[in-house]
């Protein structure tokens, strides 16, 4: 998975909260939906909501649109508490992944529809649908119908209606979930844009993490309807708080093992085939068991052992590297993927960049290699 740098303008940490979500919860009988969710989102931001399925995501969506009330909790928008207030008495648009057009208008009178449900004045709804039109750069499809234009150019469309009443708040539901894995990659840094420029705080729901890496300003992770971590893409990719976020986001490789040393400046791990230097203390005990989690591209291979040159510190010697046989690899263009059978039975994922067009070296199947990493990239986990 490629990881999304910051590319999101930055939104100040210290801005006071625009949406704030306290406490909130959602029971169905005996079941939580959503978990005593409790999330401070600024004005501005991309806000990602990111689960699998049933984690609780979409609920959590539809109760700030009005779709569904919360069990318990407070849900405030700018200052605003929502309790009470219908989905159109709320100034909060959501687009879903279906799109919902109406087949028989053309793309103008879908993106005035809603302004002419609130009786806005002619001239107005003009010069608001040639904005927006203008904004997603279908001006020439104007006339046509729905069934017309291409997936792509529908979810504009659909954005194009939901930001044309001006809402304070855009919730997107699986925005590109119909579209195919190209046009889905192309049109996602286009929402962005499109939504930056009109500066409208919003929050997402997806279930594609790199969706979510390449469109949010923050993510939070859900699962059984708690949110387990918040933070910016490579915050949350880089030091996963917990063992559930290291394996949803992107591939890892885990060394179960236990702690044999524990200082300040590093941790000494023993997980039998190796034993694992992580150049950072963690609050733990000896002999108590963790997990050290390290993502595959962070490793490096090849059919000889590594020399000290290879070695990020001279401390780190005969620590961070196994030896194994190449039992699956995939070639993807840019980057091949080695599976790696080790000693103890065990899979090691490696992920590297195909920098020479031709590598006389090239490792296959059945390759006798040494794998190795730094203590640097990789995280404990206790939980």
């Amino acid at each position: 998975m490629s990881v999304s740098t910051d590319s999101q303008p930055a939104v100040p940490e210290d801005a006071p909260p625009f949406l704030q979500i306290r406490r909130v919860v959602k029971k169905y009988g005996d079941v939580y939906a959503v978990d005593e969710v409790s999330l401070n989102i600024r004005k501005g931001e991309i806000f990602a909501l990111l689960g699998s399925s049933g984690c609780g995501k979409s609920t959590l969506l539809r109760m700030l649109a009005g779709f569904e009330q919360p069990t318990s909790g407070q849900i405030i928008l700018d200052g605003q508490d929502l309790a009470g207030l219908a989905p159109y008495q709320r100034p909060i648009n959501m687009m879903f992944q279906s799109y919902a057009l109406f087949p028989h208008l053309s793309v103008w009178d879908n993106i005035a529809f809603g302004l002419r449900r609130d009786r806005l004045p002619g001239p107005e709804i003009e010069e608001r649908v040639a904005r927006m039109l203008e904004l997603v750069q279908l001006k020439p499809y104007a006339r046509r119908k729905p069934h017309q234009l291409s997936g792509g150019q529908q979810q504009r469309v659909a954005l194009a209606r939901s930001l044309a009443k001006r809402p304070s708040l855009l919730l997107l539901d699986e925005p590109l979930g119909a579209l195919d894995k190209k046009l889905r990659e192309r049109t996602q840094l286009e929402l962005v844009g499109i939504i930056e420029q009109v500066g409208v705080t919003c929050v997402m729901v997806t279930h594609d993490q790199e969706e979510a890496m390449t469109m949010a300003t923050r993510i939070g992770v859900m699962s059984e309807g708690k949110i387990l971590q918040v933070g910016r893409p490579p915050e949350v990719y880089e030091t996963p708080n917990c063992l559930f976020v290291a394996d949803f986001i992107g591939s890892v490789n885990l060394f179960k093992g236990v702690i044999a040393e524990d200082e300040p400046d590093h941790v000494v791990i023993d997980a039998a085939p190796t034993r694992l230097y992580v150049s950072h203390g963690i609050t733990g005990t000896l002999g108590m068991s963790v997990q050290a989690a390290v993502r595959p591209e962070k490793l490096s291979i090849r059919s000889t052992a590594p020399q000290d040159a290879d070695r990020s510190s001279p401390r780190e010697q005969g620590y961070n590297q196994v030896q194994g046989v190449v039992e699956d690899l995939a070639y993807l263009g840019g980057l091949t993927t080695y599976h790696v059978r080790i000693a103890d039975g065990s899979t090691v994922k490696v992920t590297q960049t195909n920098a020479a067009r031709h590598d006389e070296e090239a490792l296959t199947w059945g390759s006798r290699v040494h794998v190795w990493w730094s203590g640097s990239d990789m995280v404990v986990l206790t939980q």
